[in-house]
């Protein structure tokens, strides 16, 4: 019997279907979380993948069968799963997504009462473990089935984060990318003064325009297109599952998730003074700066949700970000939201009046930034062992706390493996020097890069 199934991650399930996933698998899933975390009623969706319908219905009749009343909620994102596990009266919940995967994936993001996430160290090697085994359990009395739109509920909190008297009527360019936010969007659009540019809108599982994932730069033109042929005050894109948005300012570009993490700490600090603020590794510095002049603490956590929310939790953070656009909230249940944002950053806008390039630009001077970097090598620890020695002499200070970060003289890098596959992720910062940031991306490429004797 095999130990281990390459669909289930350090975070989530996710694979191809049905080779990796099928509807089978998907039973045993929802019978090992029954056995598992023994709830009364859970909450299931959906994104706009193709295969999620059957294979959520696969999941729910494993729950039901367990004795599990079950709320499907069909249709949504993750981050309506995390607000139902913390909004309606169930013991937890669980979205059936691959998030910015090609079209044939499929996989589910798994949370215990209160949005709580459940990842390797809390539950989901356990769920592997039976799902493995094939143990099925019958209750005596299968459980229900409710079918529930909670999309109402969900946008009057979304809209919480914002007083709409402070809204001006900009106009904006929405790009779901043919994913899911599209339905939020229209919900939350009747209730707010903009005036909306919608592309790639039509909820699509065949992904017709490529998979939904604004990281990959190619990606980026549609969205940048339109916001300069529309005169628009602000470009947003969504991940197919839209718990994570992107931003592009009044001339179209693109701009870094890291400095949106530096602009929303210092709208939450204006809200809670002296608060945590949490943040990754990977850049570091414009936060911190941030952070500090506003008055609040940062702190820094490994990157990937399942540490960051857990860091949130124990630090009663008011609000989390990392740079690949996942932003974090208190009263969010410490979850990441896509929507939460985008609403925050237009609310600045129309208070001050101020363009978001105006916002971040003299951060970008400040602290430039070479952007993630990703290089697929055949042996990502002697990669980093060769950096940490190349740049010791330079080095000072070090610090593990996610893969190799090194600070030098007026500049900073980590260099992070990927979880999933033999992939070195780079990022390089400078205090104000970007001619010194390039240089020594360069040469920290150049290291990635070589072929490692043996």
């Amino acid at each position: 019997m095999t130990s281990s199934l390459n669909c289930f991650k350090a975070y989530d399930i996710r694979g191809k279907v049905p080779e990796e996933l099928d509807k089978d698998l998907a039973y045993k899933i929802g019978q090992a979380y029954a056995a598992i975390f023994k709830p009364e009623k859970i909450a299931v969706g959906h994104d706009i993948r193709l295969s999620g319908p059957s294979l959520t219905a696969a999941l729910a009749d494993g729950l039901m069968d367990a004795g599990v009343d079950v709320v499907h909620l069909g249709l949504c994102g993750t981050e309506e799963i995390y607000f139902a596990a913390f909004h309606l009266d169930v013991d937890g919940g669980i979205i059936v997504t691959a998030s910015h995967n090609p079209a044939e994936y499929n996989g589910m993001k798994l949370v215990r009462k209160g949005a709580v996430p459940i990842s390797g160290d809390t539950g989901l090697k356990d769920i592997e473990q039976r799902a493995i085994s094939g143990e099925v359990f019958k209750a005596e009395q299968r459980g229900s089935m409710t079918s529930m739109d909670n999309q109402a509920a969900f946008a009057a909190h979304l809209l919480s984060y914002v007083d709409c008297d402070n809204l001006k009527p900009l106009k904006l360019v929405v790009n779901p990318g043919n994913g899911g936010a599209g339905a939020v969007i229209d919900k939350l659009s009747p209730m707010l003064p903009f005036s909306l540019v919608k592309i790639l809108y039509q909820p699509d599982g065949s992904f017709p325009n490529g998979v939904p994932n604004p990281l990959l730069p190619e990606n980026r033109e549609a969205t940048a297109k339109a916001v300069v042929e529309n005169g628009a005050d602000l470009g947003i894109a969504w991940d197919g599952d839209f718990d994570r948005c992107f931003f592009f300012d009044e001339t179209g570009a693109f701009v870094e998730g890291y400095y949106i993490v530096g602009l929303l700490a210092e709208a939450m600090l204006a809200r809670h003074p002296g608060g945590k603020i949490i943040h990754d590794p990977r850049l570091t510095w414009n936060t911190e700066e941030v952070v500090k002049a506003c008055g609040g603490i940062p702190v820094m956590s490994k990157t990937g949700h399942a540490f960051i929310k857990e860091r949130m939790r124990a630090e009663d953070a008011i609000y989390g970000g990392e740079m690949s656009a996942h932003h974090y909230f208190r009263d969010f249940s410490y979850c990441d939201s896509g929507m939460i944002p985008w609403l925050m950053v237009a609310e600045l806008i129309s208070q001050t009046g101020r363009s978001l390039s105006d916002f971040i630009r003299d951060r970008m001077e400040a602290y430039p930034v070479s952007g993630e970097i990703n290089n697929r090598v055949d042996d990502p620890d002697a990669a980093i062992a060769a950096i940490e020695s190349a740049f010791a002499d330079e080095c000072l200070e070090k610090d593990y706390t996610d893969g190799l970060s090194m600070v030098c003289n007026g500049y900073r890098f980590n260099v992070r493996k990927s979880n999933t596959e033999p992939v070195l992720r780079l990022n390089v910062e400078s205090r104000g020097d970007r001619r010194l940031m390039e240089q020594k991306t360069t040469e920290l490429l150049a290291i990635i890069r070589q072929p490692i004797s043996n």
